[in-house]
């Protein structure tokens, strides 16, 4: 009989599915052709043959495949698979339509617990769509449409992080603590995921919980639910069941003949239970406080119990008193009674071992009696007379084994079984090792266990066992689904430290940053992303020393890591460490020669040398291999500055604009050019321009008061210089130019107070002398004068003609070029 085509496609889709788990794509691009050739018609043939071409890094194939069907906006995954094709290949219009062609289609629901070992979903859910979708229009350089995709990204789905990141990237402002929080659709999901998804281990397992588990794992869910939405269910509607059965059958994988056991045995031997509760059942043990037994809780409005019909109770025998019959129970039908209970004791043990105990433990309850002070009434042997101790011998002989006399004697008793059974089984885990105990010796395979020998355990050590019993039996595992949500709170916390840390310094608050990094649990902070960002955070504040520590760990840990290596490089510039700089180049272009990030650790190596053509050259090969790399423009164009190729370097920072619009260095050598050409308004507009993308850079504030005071804006200067000195308050050239703008404007008292801090910062810098020297014969103090000018002549010789014709004439001399410092 030949396979139906149906059959042969579905085969092959397991086929291509396997190998693409398995990571063999060349296999499974070999069957997806296969596919694609046996049901050409079908839109799922393209999107398997186009993600193979996909993961083997073959983009334009992957194009041409899926162009068909993906642009139409049919198939779904084809369209996706397309969009992501066209985001590679920079076609970003082609995949916009495409995607906004799908919306009709999109899941709203969000697959993020659906994806397992066992199990994935069929077609990307609204927020992947959406989170692509931002991505094309920002490339697209529509911010609006983008921002718009990766929030709604966000709002399905708090685990789409590159979303997140770009919005940062992009510079948008929002709260990080409203995207990373735990909402009752993400619950839902997941937790429904979680239960549709338990494995048949898992199912096994779940069979033996006890029926009080069940219910009370009912109760803590509408609990939980309550919390996010009064008609919220973080469980599937259609996994419970609403009639009389609260316990729900389906609830485990449709465990109808478990639970029709359950109920069984419940409406016949445990009805009392279910009807007034644990509260008021007795204990077959006498030394319990109220207060000491754990009770479960049940849900408003049980079940109701079948009604029982009253007997006559049947005396067991003179010297035990009366007993109450079980229900059912009828006279001469006890054999048959007892095979039946027999039967049903053996199911419970095997199918619920909880419900039994339970059940055991109400009955004996009722059964038996008690004397005034509490203590339960010991049946008595045939042999013995009314009133007689019980023999020492049969305390005994229940640790030490059964031997043929006790088991006749024990055969002697007349009382029902349920006399036998009444106390909970006894594990031999929690027995009572006493010295004559021979528990856990017993060689004989005829020896039985403690708990079938059907005896009373001792008195002395029952209250203990029993406790112990109680605080197992009673104890309710977890629910799947407060495990799920504990787990998704623990997760959200700790992503919105990392978002808020992420969002700070993308905002270029770093110390802010900083302090939610250190807040991470220790196993975080030393991951090499960590690392990577903290380095970023001295970084931006000029503290390199520092952020070459967090660097130099961080190569420790991943030497392969090539992200964040152009920052390093020029933390190593800044340090002046040719050697380290010069190793981690040939380190990181032998690593990885098509890396922009090694020519970029080469071209500043070369730069530290002063061959800027060298340096040049790598700059240049770092932006042909990858166009979007913002900061090798940048790199390049301060290397045509040095070489005072001020066109060059206009077009190289701009097109570090171009690539990435909240580049603030570009901004700031458009801004250093404009300054040498004398343009101070263009200065002063590009250098505003990268201030208001970075707020808290010392440098850039004090680069603005600098124009302004080119233009003779003392004033105004001067509140930028006061701004820059509080953030960097250990940065002695903006304190330089705070004090020279104070003596400009002739406040004496304030900028002596600023030149002798200054003076502590910097004690070898002729600047600051000579401008003390100058506030020293302004406020007539000749011989100060005279003393600071010598220690600038001192200092710098090469300014000697001007610091001496300033100790002669003791005149302002404004013919003093005072820019040493910059």
């Amino acid at each position: 009989m030949a396979p139906t085509s149906s059959a042969i496609a579905g085969q092959l889709r397991q086929i291509i599915y396997y190998h693409l788990d398995n990571i063999s794509y060349d296999n499974a691009l070999f069957f997806a052709e296969r596919l694609a050739a046996h049901e050409p018609r079908s839109s799922d043939s393209p999107y398997l043959l186009a993600l193979c071409h996909f993961r083997l890094g073959d983009y334009q194939s992957a194009y041409e495949i899926s162009k068909a069907v993906g642009y139409r906006g049919t198939n779904i995954s084809c369209s996706y698979i397309f969009a992501q094709c066209c985001l590679a290949l920079e076609q970003y219009k082609d995949g916009i339509m495409a995607l906004e062609k799908t919306k009709a289609s999109w899941s709203r629901k969000s697959s993020i617990g659906k994806h397992s070992a066992t199990t994935r979903a069929q077609h990307p859910d609204a927020a992947s769509i959406a989170c692509l979708l931002g991505k094309l229009y920002r490339a697209y350089d529509d911010k609006k449409k983008a921002i718009t995709n990766f929030e709604e990204a966000l709002k399905s789905n708090p685990f789409m992080w590159d979303a997140f990141t770009a919005l940062c990237d992009m510079g948008v402002t929002m709260r990080t603590t409203n995207i990373f929080k735990l909402s009752d659709t993400l619950v839902e999901s997941i937790s429904s995921d979680h239960l549709n998804g338990i494995s048949s281990e898992q199912k096994d397992s779940s069979t033996t919980n006890s029926a009080e588990h069940q219910i009370h794992q009912l109760k803590k869910t509408s609990a939980r639910s309550a919390i996010f939405d009064a008609n919220a269910d973080p469980f599937d509607s259609q996994k419970l069941t609403t009639g009389n059965d609260i316990l729900g059958a389906n609830l485990l994988g449709g465990q109808n003949d478990f639970m029709s056991k359950i109920n069984a045995a419940r409406s016949k031997t445990a009805s009392t239970i279910i009807e007034s509760g644990f509260e008021s059942m007795e204990t077959p043990t006498t030394n319990y406080n109220e207060s000491n037994i754990p009770r479960i809780n049940y849900p408003p409005e049980p079940p109701q119990a079948p009604t029982r019909k009253t007997r006559n109770t049947q005396p067991v025998e003179s010297g035990l008193g009366e007993m109450p019959s079980k229900m059912g129970y009828r006279p001469g039908t006890k054999r048959t009674q007892r095979l039946q209970d027999r039967s049903q004791d053996d199911t419970l043990s095997e199918s619920n071992p909880a419900f039994l105990r339970t059940s055991a433990s109400a009955v004996s309850g009722v059964e038996r009696k008690r004397t005034v002070s509490g203590h339960l009434v010991q049946p008595r042997q045939p042999s013995e007379e009314p009133g007689a101790p019980q023999r020492r011998s049969a305390r005994i002989n229940m640790f030490r084994g059964t031997n043929g006399k006790a088991n006749s004697a024990a055969s002697t008793v007349s009382a029902p079984r349920d006399v036998k059974k009444t106390r909970p089984a006894v594990s031999r885990i929690v027995r009572p090792n006493s010295s004559g105990s021979n528990v856990g010796r017993a060689v004989s395979g005829n020896r039985k266990p403690l708990e079938e020998n059907g005896m009373d355990v001792d008195q002395a050590e029952a209250p203990r066992i029993k406790e112990i019993l109680h605080q197992q039996n009673m104890k309710p595992a977890e629910p799947e689904s407060v495990k799920v949500e504990e787990t998704l709170k623990y997760l959200l916390e700790l992503l919105k430290k990392f978002g808020s840390g992420y969002f700070a310094l993308s905002q270029y608050r770093c110390a802010e940053a900083l302090a939610f990094y250190t807040s991470l649990p220790r196993a975080h902070q030393d991951t090499p992303w960590v690392l990577s960002q903290m380095g970023r955070a001295y970084y931006e504040q000029a503290a390199y020393a520092d952020a070459e520590k967090y660097f130099r760990r961080l190569r420790i840990l991943a030497r392969t890591r090539l992200e964040d290596m152009e920052v390093y490089s020029t933390i190593l510039w800044f340090l002046k460490r040719e050697t380290d700089l010069s190793f981690l180049a040939h380190e990181l272009v032998e690593l990885s020669w098509h890396s922009p990030q090694a020519w970029c650790a080469f071209g500043n190596a070369w730069s530290l040398t002063r061959d800027h053509e060298q340096a040049l050259r790598c700059f240049k090969r770092a932006t042909q291999l990858d166009p979007k790399f913002a900061y090798a423009f940048t790199l390049q164009g301060h290397e045509h500055v040095a070489n005072e190729e001020y066109e060059k370097a206009l077009t190289a920072y701009r097109q570090a604009v171009s690539a990435d619009r909240r580049h603030y260095n570009a901004y700031y050598g458009i801004g250093r050019v404009y300054e040498r050409l004398g343009n101070y308004d263009k200065a002063f507009i590009h250098f505003q321009s990268a201030s208001v993308i970075n707020p808290t850079n010392a440098v850039l504030i004090c680069c603005i008061g600098n124009v302004l005071e080119k233009q003779r804006q003392i004033v105004q200067a001067l509140q930028f210089f006061t701004k820059a000195t509080e953030l960097a308050p250990h940065a002695a050239q903006t304190r330089y130019k705070k004090a020279r703008a104070l003596l400009a404007l002739n406040q004496l008292d304030d900028a002596q107070k600023e030149l002798e801090i200054l003076k502590t910062l910097a004690p070898d810098e002729a600047t600051v002398h000579f401008l003390l020297g100058k506030l020293y014969k302004m406020l007539n103090d000749k011989g100060q004068a005279v003393r600071h000018f010598t220690i600038a002549l001192n200092l710098d010789p090469k300014a000697s003609q001007q610091i001496k014709e300033a100790i002669e004439s003791l005149e302002d001399d404004d013919s003093f070029d005072d820019s040493m410092m910059a």
